[in-house]
């Protein structure tokens, strides 16, 4: 683990100094922030403490102060990474698609979406806490996740439209609930109402089940 504490009591290399200590917090920042986000996903706000996430990141807790003004500062940028989340999990392309109509735009977004909160733990801890508990943090963690979600369907539906008479804010909220119900049910006991989700067959069902929904609604 890092330990920028060193690096800057060490007499830098002639040349090299105040590079190296800008990479070197860069790393460190970095560090601290993946430490934090994997604190959350394992043992959730509980245990969520600067004394923790410092041990994790093998820093000294005046660092997380000092980069991050304490775990406020650090929850806002979990809060930020998840809007980056959003890009690296849900590309705005059409992945080979012909984005043709609002339906194919959300079939796309859909299927990502379920496929990106599937294989990512902490997501999924923000998704419970979001019906679970009511705390400041998990409002901002879910606020944030949010508004890059509808930032990128902004982004992408361009000139496309739902059909007239459909509520699309709605369907939408609605279609995006069931993906999240069907990812916390098959995390905690595999299975959702019946139907098992184990499997790659049985995600492939409910993929398929999926887009008929959204077919159904927006053509």
């Amino acid at each position: 683990m890092l330990n920028e504490a060193v690096n800057l009591v060490n007499s830098p290399r002639t040349g090299e100094g105040p590079e190296r200590r800008v990479r070197d917090r860069g790393a460190t920042e970095r560090t601290i922030l993946a430490a934090a986000k994997g604190l959350l996903a394992e043992e959730g706000f509980q245990n969520f403490g600067i004394n923790a996430v410092a041990r994790r990141a093998g820093c000294d807790k005046q660092l997380i102060y000092r980069y991050y003004g304490g775990l406020d500062g650090l929850v806002e940028a979990i809060g930020a990474d998840l809007g980056t989340w959003v890009k690296d999990r849900i590309p705005e392309d059409a992945g080979g698609m012909f984005l043709l109509t609002y339906g194919d735009l959300m079939e796309r977004l859909s299927l990502l979406l379920l496929d990106a909160l599937r294989n990512d733990p902490l997501m999924r801890r923000i998704l419970a806490w979001e019906i679970s508990e009511n705390t400041e943090q998990v409002r901002r963690l879910s606020e944030a996740r949010s508004k890059a979600l509808a930032l990128w369907l902004e982004r992408m539906r361009g000139s496309l439209a739902p059909p007239k008479g459909v509520d699309a804010t709605a369907v939408n909220a609605v279609v995006i609930a069931a993906i999240q119900h069907l990812v916390l049910a098959a995390a905690a006991g595999g299975q959702c109402a019946g139907l098992s989700l184990k499997t790659p067959k049985d995600w492939e069902k409910a993929a398929t089940a999926l887009k008929r929904i959204v077919r159904g609604v927006y053509g």
